[in-house]
Parts: structure tokens; C-alpha cells; sequence
């Protein structure tokens, strides 16, 4: 797992209370001095507190978010993991409704190509927290291939959901839906594939090149 930002309670706080200002700052020192003051703290913290800047308070929004996602994911229901994995990014996608304005700026933030590995790794913590949010443990090969088609699949929603207006993200959860049992199709046809590979003969050793059988005939 990539390592995550500095997380102290300072910081969250901090996130917390620049979001409202983020519509109409920006993800800029501005915005951050009149979050850091309604959290509380004096405004001179907010240097000390994301020395890096933008990218910094924007991967702390993320790993936040993240956070915030696998605690109320706690208390949804048991069900198979793809039901379960389209019901967390459900209920991300709920939490940060409020905040969608903040997510299109840190999108574009974040598409600058000085920020592509910074881009990459809020997306990689994200989709690895949705995946262990819905109860997957696994370490093997299929470790990897999960959660590079997820981070397709969750990208894709997201930029659909930021413009969505339906009521309850109802149009993006469809697409969400849609996304999903494409993934599903792929994978039982690749299931099948493997089923029908292993049911086939085996190839006869191929004779030698004076045309007589290998072995000791």
C-alpha cells in the first residue's frame, strides 16, 4: 500500500473547516488560513501545517475521505464483495456530495502533469480503501488485478457523478451499475475461458526430425 499523508488530528481539522471556503478560494493558502480559523487554531499555523501547499492539503482531503468511507462502511450490511464494493462507493459518493465543487478543483489540480504521481497515489489509497473497506484480504496476483480494474471503474464514476444533477446521484449510481457488471461479464467469460482450456487434450509430443517418434521407440 502507498504510504499515506502526515495525518495528524491539526491537519483533518484544518480540511475540514477550508472545504466551504474551497468553491470560491481554491485549494490555496487563502482558503486554508479561513479553515485553519474556523477550526480554531491561530492562522499563522496554516504554513506549518502543509508545508508542500495545494498538493499537499488535496492528498490530506483524499486520505481523509478515505478514512471517513471505511469507518461508515463498518455498518453497512454483510453481502457478497461486488454488492458490497457498489454500496461503499455509494456511500462515498454521498459523503462527498457536500464537497462536490471542492473535488472538480482538486481534479484539476491534480491533472496538471507535475502532479501525475500525486494524482496516482490518491487514486491507488482510494481504491485500496474501498476494496478493504468491502472485506477483501487477499495478497496474491489477483490483489493487483483488482484494483487496477476498480481504479478504471471508480475514475470513470467519479467524473460522471461531478456531472450528475440527478437526485441522490441516482444517474451516476446507474452508470456505477452499468460499470460493474461489465467487469462481472469479463470475468466469467474469462472463467469459462480457463474452464474450457483446462478440459482440452493435452498436444502429443512432436516427432523428430527424421520423422521417427521421440522417447524410446
Amino acid at each position: 500500500m502507498i504510504a499515506p499523508p502526515e495525518r495528524m488530528p491539526e491537519r483533518d481539522a484544518a480540511i475540514l473547516g477550508m472545504l466551504p471556503n474551497v468553491p470560491f478560494d481554491g485549494w490555496t493558502k487563502r482558503a486554508l488560513r479561513a479553515g485553519v480559523r474556523d477550526a480554531g487554531m491561530p492562522a499563522d499555523e496554516a504554513n506549518l501545517l502543509f508545508p508542500l501547499g495545494t498538493v499537499d492539503m488535496i492528498e490530506t482531503f483524499c486520505d481523509l475521505a478515505d478514512r471517513q468511507m471505511e469507518e461508515a462502511a463498518a455498518e453497512l450490511p454483510a453481502t457478497k464483495p461486488s454488492a458490497r464494493v457498489r454500496a461503499v462507493i455509494a456511500l462515498r459518493l454521498e459523503q462527498n456530495r457536500p464537497h462536490k465543487e471542492a473535488i472538480r478543483r482538486a481534479l484539476a489540480v491534480l491533472a496538471l502533469p507535475q502532479n501525475a504521481r500525486a494524482a496516482a497515489s490518491c487514486t491507488a489509497r482510494t481504491v485500496d480503501a474501498i476494496w478493504h473497506a468491502a472485506g477483501d484480504r487477499s495478497a496474491d496476483f489477483s490483489w493487483y488485478t483488482k484494483r487496477a480494474i476498480l481504479a478504471a471503474v471508480y475514475s470513470a464514476t467519479v467524473l460522471f457523478w461531478l456531472r450528475d444533477t440527478s437526485e441522490d446521484d441516482a444517474a451516476t449510481l446507474a452508470f456505477l451499475d452499468r460499470r460493474l457488471a461489465g467487469v462481472g461479464r469479463i470475468g466469467r467469460l474469462r472463467g469459462r475461458a480457463q474452464g474450457l482450456l483446462a478440459r482440452l487434450p493435452r498436444p502429443r509430443a512432436l516427432g523428430n526430425a527424421d520423422g521417427t517418434a521421440n522417447g524410446n521407440g
